[in-house]
C-alpha cells in the first residue's frame, strides 16, 4: 500500500511485532546455519526492523550477532568471523 504521500504505510503495532517475529526466526536460523545473511532494507523502517533483530538474536543467543549495511539496499547480519574484510589499515 501506498500513503497518500508517495511512500510506504506504516504498519500496525501488530504487524510490525509479527514482521519483527518472522525475520527473527527466519534471519536467525539462516545466521545459525552459515554464520551470517543478506536481507533487503530499502527504508530506514526497514532497516531500523533490522538492527532490532540484530539485537535480540544477540540478546537470545548470547553471542554478538553484527549487523552493517552492505550497499543503499541491503544489509547484512553475521556472527564474529564471518563478516566483512578488515579495512586496510590508514597510509602514512
Amino acid at each position: 500500500m501506498q500513503s497518500p504521500e508517495g511512500g510506504p504505510t506504516p504498519l500496525t503495532d501488530e504487524e510490525e511485532q509479527r514482521a519483527r517475529a518472522v525475520l527473527f526466526s527466519d534471519l536467525g536460523n539462516a545466521v545459525s546455519e552459515r554464520g551470517w545473511v543478506r536481507f533487503p532494507a530499502y527504508s530506514p523502517e526497514e532497516r531500523r526492523r533490522l538492527v532490532d533483530v540484530a539485537h535480540r538474536l544477540t540478546a537470545h543467543w548470547g553471542q554478538q550477532v553484527f549487523i552493517e549495511a552492505e550497499d543503499q539496499r541491503a544489509m547484512k547480519l553475521y556472527l564474529a568471523g564471518h563478516g566483512s574484510r578488515p579495512a586496510p589499515p590508514p597510509l602514512p
